[in-house]
């Protein structure tokens, strides 16, 4: 568990800076923009491999059971995170589902992170999806605060419906993908049947 709380401590805490803006731009005034996204991506790629093994280890030593969540909860994870990636597809095609959202992404982090909440009730799944959720609901915040600073009155128009059906299919496909074949390889845990 401490591998956990490091990565996520490092991982979330590299996120969470870059939401101080003018501390920021100070450092990136130092250093370089180059160099600034350069050092995030590695304490952010160092945050991901601590958080992959410590959670690695903590379901070899066994699952700490805090809720059973029922049945129906695993169904509603598995909606919610087909939603999460048409979400996090949608970020990047201006459409009428980013315009309605204003940011796709956190939205996505927000649902994925929910439904894995719902559909598992032991302590490391909840800290380490709890912590997730909290970080995107005050990325969110701080994007929000950032809109109204910019006075973003007029946004572009999206691009009509294309997109938007992009986003729905390619999202889909890449759920799909995901359910069937790249979860239970990359996280070691299939998700059907009925197991998030």
């Amino acid at each position: 568990m401490t591998l956990l709380i490091l990565g996520l401590v490092i991982f979330l805490g590299m996120h969470a800076f870059s939401m101080a803006r003018g501390v920021r731009a100070g450092l990136i005034g130092r250093i370089g923009e180059g160099p600034y996204k350069g050092l995030y991506s590695l304490v952010s790629l160092l945050g991901v491999v601590l958080i992959a093994i410590g959670f690695g280890q903590y379901r070899e030593g066994g699952y700490i059971p805090v809720w059973d969540p029922p049945v129906w909860t695993r169904h509603l994870a598995l909606l919610l995170v087909w939603v999460a990636f048409v979400c996090f597809v949608a970020a990047y095609l201006p459409g009428r589902i980013k315009r309605g959202l204003k940011h796709p992404m956190l939205a996505g982090v927000k649902i994925w992170a929910l439904a894995h909440l719902l559909a598992n009730g032991d302590l490391g799944s909840i800290l380490l999806f709890g912590s997730i959720l909290v970080w995107a609901v005050l990325a969110r915040i701080s994007a929000k605060r950032r809109d109204v600073a910019a006075q973003h009155g007029g946004t572009a128009a999206p691009a009509g419906w294309r997109n938007d059906v992009l986003a729905v299919a390619i999202g889909t496909a890449a759920y799909l993908a995901f359910v069937f074949w790249l979860h239970p390889w990359l996280i070691g845990v299939p998700v059907l049947p009925m197991r998030a």
